[in-house]
């Protein structure tokens, strides 16, 4: 299967760096046609690089599963039972499909988990010097440890679904409070939760109800940073979040956290010195992530409140989770009164008596990754104008790399949130929680119409806050293809970005659509590890409505979701290796995905050649001739530069050979409008894509035809076909 994907959606790479310094033989030039003092060639060298970023992607989530596995396997024992509610039947798609294993308890994940972790030390066995030598193995092993690492988030969150109650796929999960302004003022203790492993999170809010604290938000504020807030407030929405990655340093510097409580993933490395300047003493519970603080597992809960409080210790590791609840409980609300002096935020005058050291070197604005105007506006602000800081709040990701270049030590961002206090005293917006899984009920109302083309697509905005500008971008491509009927579905750091769009009205997107997976609808699936459910809910259309065998059969449902199921992920800011390996296991499935501009940095990309007629030919399985399907869809994985690009992109990837006249019409009313309201004209490549004249949308109708004739376009001579890539579902030939 991957061997035919490949054919069709053949690598391009773009190398970082045509030197390898893997080994010892090395460094090795590979610029041309070189290789290595191993063998390897630019290509195998990039495929192998790709190999690694997936297996640290699918590693970080297996572990977080397993790790979360033995917490809840102690806690509850391993006859629990799994049961995902009376709605759905197909509770493991992944697993069901990959492994073959029903779960039914607890203990049957840890043979999931053990197929899991044996794949991935396979997959980086092949990396070592002297094994894996072509570039298209490299890639197929992409795919596997991708597809494996789909399997292993699932396990991780059917695992905290059932144990902590979160919510089973429901359509009208509650809306909570997301912003950098939501406790701006608070008054009470907070406590800050960053990472993705809940089970800290959750004895922290057990701890408080069974001492009688009550729940998050009466006496101590539960905020949380990245998919751990997502998580807890599955568990309780009167916590709260305040924002994707990018927000990470901005809240920690703004001094309103009065603990930090650190699990694992995505933590800024260096969180204890940042926390250390606004004297907020930091607790972290994982052996991944332990920032070098020291073990206070086996010590007496007085004497580590007493440490933290002092300040004779900046942090403290736990392992303990029960143990670290309760210090973070009582180190919060013994420091809040101490630490008031470091949650205001500076005056205007402070900021033009900081920025007064700038000498307009432009070295900041070099080191931008989104090449901000950033020495600008220090040097703006060094002349009393804050405004320029201000303009860039909201395109900063909080990456500092500003401030490590800047040789006068200038605090930028520091600077950029003072310059912002307004919009950051008010940035308060709704975003709905964590649904978890799609319905099977779900899936059987749905089905056929997203099948045949007439939903005209499932958008997924997934990924992580590396954006190319502001957040709320992604709010507005969510909100424009809800508004055109089609279903979309977030995760993670994007989730909460598109809170951060309002419409004319003042309302986020989660206030205007409702939470159901069906046209119009947009869900809030949950955190990261909630992204199986989303490529779950297109295994689950071929084997619920289409009626597919799924025990161990990848091939061909992935050939069925390929040309059949109308998916497209957008990954708009992916930033980190567990993004590259959700993206190639969606590309596995036959998900096409799209990626913001910094997105090109993981080298690699899969896309089709529209003049390669050949690739884009399949079987007919009713005949058994092959027949051209045109570039439905073009490419598995491609950058885009702007949201507008984006959007055109989103429309026509969701385009699939199996549409209806009916269908494909509704497809490409979208396309057609979204081009032509960016780019002032019709899409050049529609004679590829009008199979026949019933296909040409209405509205467009003679426009189009005059535009088809011009270009020489005739009728497809078989418009209507059942695609598949394997032969072996040739029911017939003639």
């Amino acid at each position: 299967w991957d061997m035919k994907l490949l054919n069709r959606y053949k690598p391009f790479y773009a190398p970082f760096c045509d030197l390898c310094c893997l080994c010892t033989f090395g460094k090795c030039d590979l610029t041309g046609d070189k290789r290595g003092a191993c063998g390897l060639d630019i290509k195998g060298q990039t495929a192998r690089i790709i190999l690694i970023a997936c297996c640290i992607g699918a590693s970080t989530h297996t572990a977080h599963a397993r790790h979360m596995l033995h917490y809840l396997l102690e806690k509850y024992g391993p006859d629990y039972p799994i049961n995902l509610g009376s709605e759905i039947e197909v509770e493991a798609p992944h697993i069901r499909l990959v492994t073959g294993i029903k779960p039914k308890t607890l203990g049957d994940l840890v043979h999931v988990l053990d197929y899991c972790e044996e794949q991935i030390v396979h997959c980086v066995a092949a990396i070592h010097t002297g094994q894996e030598g072509s570039y298209l193995d490299f890639e197929s092993k992409a795919l596997h440890v991708s597809m494996i690492d789909h399997v292993a988030m699932e396990v991780a969150d059917i695992e905290q679904i059932v144990t902590f109650g979160f919510p089973k796929g429901d359509r009208d999960a509650p809306l909570t409070d997301i912003g950098l302004g939501i406790v701006a003022d608070a008054t009470k203790p907070v406590i800050l939760l960053i990472g993705h492993n809940v089970c800290s999170a959750v004895e922290l809010v057990d701890y408080m109800r069974k001492v009688g604290i009550g729940e998050p938000g009466e006496t101590i504020e539960v905020v949380g940073i990245c998919c751990t807030a997502h998580d807890i407030t599955r568990y309780t929405n009167r916590a709260k979040i305040i924002g994707p990655i990018s927000y990470q340093v901005k809240f920690i510097r703004s001094g309103i956290a009065d603990v930090i409580m650190a699990d694992e993933q995505c933590i800024r490395t260096n969180i204890v010195d940042i926390a250390a300047d606004v004297k907020t003493p930091v607790i972290a519970v994982s052996e991944k992530a332990c920032h070098g603080l020291p073990d206070m597992s086996d010590e007496p809960e007085d004497k580590i409140v007493e440490a933290l409080v002092s300040g004779q210790l900046k942090g403290v590791l736990i392992l303990d989770l029960e143990k670290a609840a309760s210090v973070a409980a009582k180190v919060a609300v013994r420091v809040a009164p101490l630490r008031k002096k470091y949650k205001v935020i500076p005056a205007e005058e402070e900021i033009v008596k900081v920025a007064a050291k700038c000498t307009y070197c432009g070295t900041c604005s070099r080191a931008c990754p989104n090449n901000l105007p950033v020495s600008d506006a220090v040097n703006a602000a060094k002349k009393g104008d804050i405004t320029k800081l201000a303009m860039l709040h909201d395109a900063c990701v909080g990456c500092l790399r500003c401030e490590s270049a800047c040789p006068q030590d200038i605090p930028v961002l520091s600077l950029i949130e003072a310059a912002s206090r307004k919009q950051v005293l008010t940035e308060k917006f709704k975003v709905r929680v964590g649904r978890g899984p799609v319905l099977d009920t779900e899936i059987r109302e749905v089905g056929s119409p997203i099948v045949l083309g007439e939903i005209p697509g499932v958008v997924a905005h997934v990924g992580c806050g590396n954006y190319p500008g502001a957040g709320r971008d992604v709010g507005e491509m969510a909100y424009e293809f809800a508004k055109r009927g089609y279903i979309v579905v977030a995760t993670g750091c994007a989730a909460m970005s598109i809170a951060e769009y309002r419409d004319e009205e003042g309302r986020s997107p989660y206030e205007v659509f409702p939470g159901v997976f069906d046209r119009g609808g947009l869900l809030n699936i949950g955190s990261c590890v909630a992204n199986s459910h989303i490529t779950g809910a297109a295994i689950k259309i071929a084997s619920i409505f289409a009626r597919r065998k799924l025990r161990a059969n990848y091939e061909e449902i992935a050939d069925y979701v390929l040309h059949r199921v109308g998916a497209v992920g957008v990954a708009w800011g992916a930033m980190s290796q567990k993004a590259a390996s959700i993206a190639t296991g969606c590309n596995r499935l036959g998900i096409p995905v799209i990626v913001g501009p910094h997105g090109s940095k993981y080298r690699r990309l899969y896309l089709g050649r529209i003049e390669d007629e050949e690739s884009f030919k399949v079987y007919d399985a009713r005949t058994g001739q092959k027949v051209y399907i045109g570039p439905a869809p073009e490419h598995l994985i491609m950058v885009c530069e702007t949201k507008e690009e984006c959007m055109v992109w989103t429309a026509k990837l969701c385009i699939r050979p199996n549409d209806t006249t009916k269908g494909r019409m509704i497809k490409l009313t979208h396309y057609i409008d979204l081009h032509k309201r960016f780019y002032g004209k019709l899409p050049e490549d529609l004679p590829l894509l009008v199979r026949t004249e019933a296909d040409i949308p209405i509205t467009y109708k003679d426009e189009v035809m005059e535009f088809l004739q011009a270009k020489g376009w005739k009728p497809s001579e078989t418009p209507a076909i059942d695609p598949t890539l394997l032969e072996r579902l040739i029911r017939a030939r003639r």
